[in-house]
């Protein structure tokens, strides 16, 4: 096969009068002479110049929107505006035709609603190439960071029995036959006949089984997918997404925060210097989008303003009974402007309460600490009930600029005694979790970790405003396309 050169080196070349042979699809096709053409290497085109006088009418025809073609022909410098090269065409291959007629991507704006309809053609159009380009990036960087710390990389069950959250939402996994299913004397499904001769479902979270190892290896984390059956069909939230679980033995909750922090700033930052590309064009395309809405829904910061924000800020660290005495006396919810009034302690804070915290009162990312124990995990460290008698947990949530949690994390609970108390409070089996207790009866040791949902990070570093728009295949209610 001949040797292809890539659109992104021709396109930085300093050779020219040199004949090279470049593969890629069709994205224009102007005036039967030039045609722009993309091979996914970058965000640029390069433009061929075809000679449509020596060029066979029925070859010209077929060189349309989203065809894919082969081109050898001489490295010049280009004499039009927009471009520096060209490459003047001696020959042209048609290796894929693309009916005009039926190609949905045609070259104008197509809406993201529009986009989402056809997934699987979307990755050819600009914006999307630099989405998952940077979420790329984004994945290297998670790998990078954690491996150059000595971190073990961890690939926890995709099925599991346990039910890490408490939540109930799983999606079950099982080989019975629905038609057929097999009944138990009592009527309930009777799962020994199922192929784990148990009930099983696809997982929430790698924790669990991360805190296994992190009791043998010291510093582990996860990076996987995880599955949530909730039937919620927000622009936050998908049933299949990718989570980053990293477990730290011998650490506490202040080791917790700064790894998280300093986890977030290399790899925002390394994003920064190795997408500059996509970033500026996301940018662009943002500062766009913002000039479509009324001044008082237009962001503060820019999407490049946003990241550096992030970076270089500290993250201000605060307990959440010091937030809810900010939030109770804070102008939108003494004027009554939060949806979720903030009357009592004890209260879930939502998205508009955690960006009110980040963007208009400390003007910096937060980390919330030590929240009510009714309201979080049971796997979470008890601390001392305050003066008040109020029992909180060694939890943390990290809060970012216009999307509100980034981060959950926790110290976890490494006494015997009390994780068990807890379960029970819960009634939570204690029969199921019998090898989770096993490591606190066998060596058990303070530690601590936090979750980290990917799509939630590449949504920020982005700029995208939904979370279908930044997973190549997004599976939510009713929808399992692809």
């Amino acid at each position: 096969m001949i040797k292809r050169e890539k659109v992104k080196s021709l396109l930085e070349t300093v050779q020219f009068d040199r004949e090279v042979t470049v593969m890629g699809w069709v994205r224009t096709f102007r005036n039967n002479q030039f045609i722009a053409i993309n091979d996914g290497s970058c965000m640029g085109n390069i433009q061929i110049v075809v000679d449509f006088n020596n060029t066979p009418e029925d070859l010209l025809k077929r060189i349309t929107t989203g065809a894919a073609i082969a081109v050898t022909g001489i490295i010049v410098e280009s004499v039009g505006k927009g471009q520096r090269v060209d490459i003047k065409a001696n020959s042209i291959e048609i290796l894929g035709d693309s009916d005009p007629e039926k190609f949905p991507l045609q070259p104008k704006k197509h809406s993201l609603e529009f986009l989402r309809e056809i997934a699987h053609l979307r990755f050819r159009t600009n914006t999307f190439n630099a989405v998952f380009k940077l979420r790329h990036a984004l994945a290297f960087a998670i790998h990078q960071f954690y491996n150059d710390r000595g971190f073990v990389y961890m690939h926890t069950p995709v099925i599991t029995a346990s039910d890490a959250e408490g939540a109930g939402e799983m999606f079950k996994v099982t080989t019975l036959d629905f038609d057929n299913t097999p009944r138990t004397e009592d009527g309930k499904v009777d799962f020994s006949q199922d192929f784990f001769a148990r009930a099983t479902n696809l997982t929430v979270s790698g924790q669990l089984e991360g805190e296994l190892a992190a009791m043998a290896f010291g510093q582990i984390y996860t990076f996987g997918p995880t599955f949530r059956a909730e039937n919620s069909n927000t622009t936050r939230h998908l049933a299949e997404f990718w989570m980053i679980e990293p477990e730290v033995a011998f650490a506490d909750l202040e080791d917790n925060m700064q790894l998280a922090e300093d986890m977030m700033k290399y790899v925002i930052s390394y994003a920064l210097k190795n997408c500059k590309e996509e970033i500026e064009f996301l940018n662009n395309r943002l500062l766009e989008e913002e000039k479509t809405k009324p001044q008082n829904e237009r962001s503060e910061l820019s999407l490049i303003e946003k990241l550096n924000f992030c970076l270089d800020n500290d993250f201000q660290r605060l307990t959440y009974t010091e937030a809810i005495a900010i939030l109770k006396s804070s102008k939108p919810n003494q004027k009554k402007q939060f949806k979720y009034l903030i009357d009592e302690w004890g209260a879930d804070l939502q998205s508009e309460h955690e960006r009110y915290l980040v963007e208009k009162h400390f003007k910096k990312p937060v980390i919330l600490t030590d929240y009510p124990a009714d309201i979080k995990s049971f796997y979470m460290r008890q601390n001392e009930p305050d003066a008040e008698g109020r029992k909180t947990v060694a939890a943390m949530d990290i809060l970012f600029p216009g999307i509100g949690e980034m981060i959950g994390g926790s110290a976890r609970e490494e006494r015997m005694d009390k994780l068990v108390q807890r379960m029970e409070d819960l009634n939570i089996p204690q029969e199921e979790m019998w090898w989770y207790l096993d490591t606190r009866r066998f060596g058990t040791a303070p530690h601590a970790g936090f979750g980290l949902g990917f799509e939630r990070l590449v949504l920020f570093v982005s700029g995208m405003t939904n979370i279908r728009d930044v997973i190549a295949f997004p599976r939510f209610p009713k929808n399992a396309e692809f």
